[in-house]
């Protein structure tokens, strides 16, 4: 099943079952416990991102091309990193450039994200995808010159701007894919293909990182779980690629959608 979420015409938020046609019906009761799909036509307003999450866990270097792309060695362990929730966007969405803390180095990176659907810790990894309620897109939307450069040594500065996490446009419940590592996921800019791959060059697989997340730490319904990002992005390029106002930027997984989001430029100190 395909779900999305969205906020009506009177300003309530509600989700839906989305049908092969285009349309959706509307769900009843609660996504991370008891739901039914009812055969009331949903009548979305705007398309909101399809989970509002309690934590966002990110992993990084996670895939072999990107680790050697961007002269890592390969880790023993995931990499953990955190994103605010207040920096999640919807589809359609602008992706914002930082200008009141400036950073002119906003890169791009496509990103296959999981969703935890009930409460669990300590999981061991035989049993990790049990905790799993679905997958959607993600765009781990960083600011590298905060990253490396400004940010003293640690990620969050520049990975957790506002609107930098769009997720989207919908959550694909777990059943539908029966091996997330099998996926294609890639990134277009423009109309431009910069980022091809499949997840099956992950370096710790989904069950891997959800048992490692759970580790000694509690993980909510709702947590929104970024396994990595492919080789192609931006900062790796000759000459680098970063984000422009006026730029349209897809996320798109197979099976799953195509997640589009414009960029703009934040209004500086001096405008209103």
């Amino acid at each position: 099943m395909k779900i999305i979420r969205y906020q009506d015409s009177q300003g309530g938020i509600h989700h839906a079952a989305l049908h092969p046609d285009g349309s959706a019906r509307v769900i009843r009761g609660d996504l991370f416990g008891r739901f039914e799909v009812t055969d009331q036509l949903a009548t979305p307003a705007r398309l909101l991102a399809p989970v509002a999450p309690p934590n966002i866990l990110c992993v990084g270097l996670n895939y072999r091309r990107h680790a050697e792309e961007s002269g890592a060695q390969i880790p023993s362990h995931p990499v953990l990193f955190m994103k605010a929730t207040s920096a999640v966007q919807d589809p359609g969405g602008p992706i914002v450039l930082p200008r009141h803390l400036r950073s002119d180095e906003v890169d791009y990176e496509c990103e296959l994200a999981v969703v935890i659907g009930k409460r669990c810790k300590n999981v061991p990894r035989e049993r990790a995808m049990e905790h799993v309620l679905g997958y959607t897109c993600a765009n781990d939307v960083s600011a590298r010159d905060w990253q490396i450069r400004h940010g003293g040594s640690q990620w969050c500065r520049g990975k957790t701007f506002d609107t930098f996490v769009p997720l989207g446009p919908c959550l694909v419940l777990r059943d539908e894919i029966e091996d997330p590592a099998a996926l294609g996921i890639r990134t277009i800019l423009n109309g431009q293909v910069m980022q091809d791959w499949r997840c099956d060059d992950f370096i710790f697989d989904v069950p891997t990182v959800v048992s490692f997340l759970s580790a000694s730490t509690t993980l909510l319904p709702g947590t929104v779980i970024l396994t990595g990002t492919p080789h192609g992005v931006g900062f790796a390029r000759k000459p680098p690629v970063f984000l422009k106002p006026g730029d349209v930027v897809t996320v798109e997984i197979d099976r799953i959608g195509a997640l589009t989001n414009p960029v703009v430029e934040e209004a500086g100190p001096d405008q209103s």
